[in-house]
């Protein structure tokens, strides 16, 4: 079976290629967009590439490569009042928001932009 990549958006003052390189894994949690939910709780697997991009930064683009450690499971921090990714509607029993777990593997000596990915053969 073919591997699957995955492009995850970070906002650079959030959390960043340099904090990213220094933990060296993490977990992708708060993410509240029910397409990209569907996606982390059905589709990325252990295993699949990820794509590091880096946006609202300068430049903005791909900043390195990480791989998922941890398929798809719930957003824990859902569930926690005190947590800026609460979610008062969300249900232990039933959870409504899932997140992955993707380990560092490669920084880029460059960030890569968009427009380069788009016409990068192999990358349609």
């Amino acid at each position: 079976m073919a591997k699957n990549y995955w492009l995850m958006k970070v906002e650079p003052e959030s959390y960043s290629i340099d904090d990213f390189e220094r933990d060296k894994e993490t977990a992708w949690e708060g993410v509240r967009n029910y397409q990209a939910r569907n996606l982390l709780r059905d589709d990325i697997k252990k295993g699949d590439g990820v794509l590091f991009y880096a946006s609202n930064a300068d430049p903005t683009g791909v900043a390195g490569v990480a791989e998922v450690s941890r398929s798809g499971y719930p957003d824990h921090f859902s569930w926690d009042k005190k947590h800026h990714y609460f979610d008062p509607k969300s249900d232990p029993e039933n959870p409504t928001w899932y997140m992955v777990d993707i380990k560092f593997i490669e920084r880029f000596p460059a960030v890569v932009s968009l427009a380069e990915l788009k016409t990068t053969k192999g990358l349609e």
